[in-house]
């Protein structure tokens, strides 16, 4: 691999997975951007390339994971949108601060941190910080070399971050159903979607008509209030019903139907594999910044607290009660339960609630600079995307220049796993003239 890509000191760690080439290094950056907060994270870069290329000087792509608090794929194979990537790219693979190898922040992060002093912490690790961490990465480590960026979901947001305070750096935007509504609006965000994930649970319950009364079953033990998941938190009827946000994905209702098939190992006792599953869908081990930064991302310069904006739109619902049959499931909404109810996530309830009152926050975007953007995007728009709304993303892509839609129902929310999708995309930016130089 040329050396002219990595100008920075610190030597690469390389290494093979089938089919791709892998070097990887640390980067260490401010925690706080403001300069309020003290200390450091330390970036995990990781940069993928085919091995018979490694030596060429091949241009960038960089790939923005979603969540929030999602760490970069660690890929077992080249397949999908990465194969796409590596006929033509460097791929590299940026893990979120406070995620995967970039100094992850687990609830001990804020031990001895009042309420205040933790969503302090919190604010940290949105989306204007990830993008001054993605410039010093390609500064100090690529050179300030321009790269494109592929972004999955919340990686739409990071992307639209980009382009409004540092567009000069990009080269191409590709976005997988990722578009933020502009200006963001939490609660416009679950007047929508509370319809959608109730039309896919209608859906699920006529794929699966059994499935009605097996889940109908299952809550009603669950609101006996006495299941106790390995864990030792209670399962209760509301966190069970967080389980369809699987219903937003392929092949998600597939993977819910066979999770109630097991439920029970004897009439009115759930079986130990469906409590231990229930445990690992749920607990957030690997993730517990998904929850906690759920609703924080919609908050931008003086647009006010996002309030619990979620558990708002489900009190004006009271088809989502937990007593109502047949259940709905609900998705991608973080609720105040989840701080009080899961062990792992409990750590974070002051500063949350903190956060959910918070007034100001940092701005995000730059809406007049998104409006003479002139660097390449183009975007997938899953028509009935369960997690980010296809009108507000229309809506968002109508005012942002040199931006082109792809709408079509053929995908679930992760259809970035299919390669046809970064083969349209870039098909796209190509008939349009192509990628900045």
């Amino acid at each position: 691999m040329s050396a002219a890509t990595a100008p920075a000191a610190q030597p690469w760690a390389t290494y093979l997975l089938p089919g791709i080439g892998v070097r990887e290094r640390r980067l260490a950056v401010p925690l706080d951007r403001s300069g309020r907060l003290r200390g450091e994270v330390s970036l995990l870069v990781r940069e993928l390339v085919d091995p018979t290329r490694g030596e060429e000087d091949l241009p960038l792509l960089v790939y923005l994971q979603g969540g929030p608090g999602g760490a970069n794929p660690r890929p077992l194979r080249r397949d999908g949108w990465l194969d796409v990537a590596l006929r033509d790219y460097r791929v590299v693979l940026v893990d979120q601060r406070g995620t995967g190898g970039s100094s992850p922040l687990d609830g001990a992060a804020l031990a001895g941190l009042d309420a205040r002093a933790g969503a302090d912490l919190l604010a940290c690790y949105r989306a204007d910080s990830i993008v001054a961490d993605l410039e010093d990465v390609r500064r100090d480590v690529y050179g300030g070399r321009p790269w494109s960026t592929l972004a999955q979901s919340f990686g739409g947001w990071i992307t639209l971050t980009y382009l409004s305070v540092a567009p000069e750096a990009l080269r191409a935007c590709y976005v997988a159903g990722g578009i933020p509504g502009t200006p963001p609006d939490a609660a416009e965000v679950y007047r929508r979607t509370f319809g959608r994930v109730a039309g896919k649970t209608a859906e699920f319950y006529r794929r699966y008509p059994a499935d009605v009364d097996a889940v109908a079953a299952i809550a009603d033990r669950l609101a006996q209030g006495d299941v106790l998941l390995p864990d030792g938190d209670v399962l209760t009827v509301h966190r069970f019903q967080s389980m369809g946000i699987d219903l937003g994905m392929k092949p998600g209702p597939e993977r819910l139907h066979w999770f109630v098939e097991k439920a029970f190992a004897a009439p009115g006792r759930l079986s130990a594999g469906f409590l231990q599953d229930a445990m690992v869908r749920t607990a957030q081990a690997d993730g517990p910044l998904f929850w906690t930064l759920q609703e924080s991302i919609y908050g931008h310069g003086g647009n006010g607290p996002t309030g619990w904006a979620a558990q708002a739109e489900r009190d004006r619902r009271p088809e989502f009660d937990a007593d109502r049959r047949p259940l709905l499931f609900t998705g991608e909404m973080a609720f105040p339960w989840m701080f009080d109810e899961i062990r792992l996530l409990r750590p974070y309830q002051g500063a949350v609630h903190e956060l959910a009152a918070r007034q100001e926050w940092s701005p995000l975007y730059d809406l007049d600079r998104l409006a003479t953007n002139e660097v390449p995007l183009a975007a997938i728009v899953y028509h009935d995307d369960m997690f980010v709304d296809s009108g507000l993303q229309l809506d968002t892509l109508s005012r942002v220049g040199s931006a082109q839609a792809w709408v079509t129902n053929e995908y679930e929310h992760d259809g970035i796993g299919d390669a046809r999708v970064l083969e349209r995309l870039h098909e796209l930016v190509r008939d349009q003239g192509g990628e900045i130089r």
